[in-house]
């Protein structure tokens, strides 16, 4: 293992981990791609959930926000290419016969079968590719499972999945996901599709605190267009059949857990930026010297979320006038006179003024795939990091015709 981090990055997803197979197939929802996924665990999984804040929610979060309250799952089924959003009373039924018709494919109680679904909203789910595409998904369910990373794509242009293993009394104990997301994407609980699996011995209560950190330290953390989805979900199943000791309190071991599995939900959070629907740059961006970390949150999120800021990072001009304005209409503190900018190392902005000669070497900098910026208010010592992309036309030509 290594000893520096206390985990180790390893190839593979959300089958990584002991007890846990995946499956993805087309089943006719979309016309060509693979549109039906399944996750499945072999024993009877702790399990821990977080989902979306936006007051318009669908069906399969409402059907399985209600069900992860036991604390225990089997299994996940997910389609894409149809929300299941603001499909009314029918909307439900589907979500239920889902899990229902999955449940039964499995042989395992209806109660144990989570749903989740992403896609276009307000068209009622077409269930008829889905009762024919449950059993066969079932049939191809394998330790390898990475057609289940693929089957739960919508805009995105590729799967996003990561793992990482560490020790914990000596034993090996693995955590692998995978996720879904390039659009609708800003901090509001999870902000995306994701599902994570472990073979951490653990209860639900632990893997809930533990969710929960790892997702407002990542997921939480990201934004391409400030819009939050109406399925946001994320799933963390543990099958414990790792052979350490079970974890029964917020010790060493739990604090090394949640570690490394903020690592993973981090890896994919990060992708969900890299893909972005139409996005050439992934910036990482800091808010230094707040008064709380709220205030941190609100400056860095009005930056992220700025169209103005945005189309800036994409040209490549570091017009950090921009920056200024969007953290000064944020609602956090903030005193012009003290505010310093950095872009990708350099120095652009002392105490609210300008450092010209600098602007060639951020502007070099900014023409990266990747770079940072560090925004120091100099009010505080609380400060934010968050991940946000570039904004261009092909986000505009993708979200245009997205229902044709």
């Amino acid at each position: 293992m290594n000893t520096a981090t206390e985990f180790t990055k390893i190839e593979g997803g959300v089958t990584a981990a002991k007890g846990f197979r995946a499956a993805g197939i087309h089943c006719g929802i979309k016309e060509k791609k693979k549109d039906l996924a399944l996750v499945v665990c072999d024993t009877l999984a702790s399990a821990a959930g977080m989902f979306t804040t936006n007051a318009v929610r669908a069906a399969p979060v409402l059907l399985s926000q209600e069900r992860i309250q036991s604390g225990v799952a089997r299994a996940i089924i997910v389609n894409s290419g149809n929300a299941n959003a603001c499909t009314g009373v029918q909307g439900m039924r589907d979500a239920a016969e889902m899990a229902a018709l999955t449940a039964q494919a499995l042989g395992v109680a209806e109660e144990f079968v989570l749903v989740a679904s992403t896609g276009v909203i307000g068209i009622p789910l077409p269930m008829a590719p889905v009762r024919s595409g449950i059993p066969v998904v079932v049939t191809e369910l394998s330790i390898d499972g990475g057609t289940a990373a693929e089957a739960i794509l919508t805009t995105d242009a590729f799967p996003k999945i990561a793992a990482v293993q560490l020790e914990i009394a000596g034993e090996v104990v693995t955590i692998g996901g995978m996720a879904k997301g390039a659009g609708m994407i800003h901090p509001q609980m999870a902000t995306t599709l994701a599902f994570v699996a472990t073979d951490a011995a653990m209860p639900a209560p632990l893997l809930r605190k533990a969710l929960r950190h790892a997702v407002n330290a990542s997921f939480n953390c990201i934004s391409v267009d400030g819009d939050t989805s109406t399925n946001d979900s994320i799933f963390l199943l543990g099958s414990g059949l790792a052979a350490h000791p079970p974890i029964l309190e917020e010790n060493e071991q739990f604090a090394l857990f949640r570690s490394a599995l903020t690592e993973v939900t981090t890896q994919l959070a990060k992708l969900v930026v890299r893909d972005g629907e139409g996005a050439t740059k992934v910036v990482t961006l800091t808010m230094k010297g707040a008064p709380s970390v709220r205030d941190a949150k609100l400056a860095a999120h009005a930056a992220m979320t700025s169209p103005l800021v945005k189309t800036m990072f994409y040209g490549g001009e570091p017009n950090w006038g921009r920056l200024l304005a969007a953290v000064g209409r944020s609602g956090a503190p903030v005193v012009e006179d003290r505010v310093s900018v950095w872009i990708g190392g350099v120095q652009v902005v002392r105490n609210g003024v300008g450092i010209a000669p600098n602007l060639p070497h951020a502007a070099k900098a900014m023409h990266e795939p990747e770079f940072e910026i560090v925004i120091d208010l100099q009010q505080g010592n609380a400060e934010f990091t968050g991940w946000t992309s570039d904004l261009n036309d092909a986000y505009v030509k993708i979200n245009a015709g997205y229902m044709t």
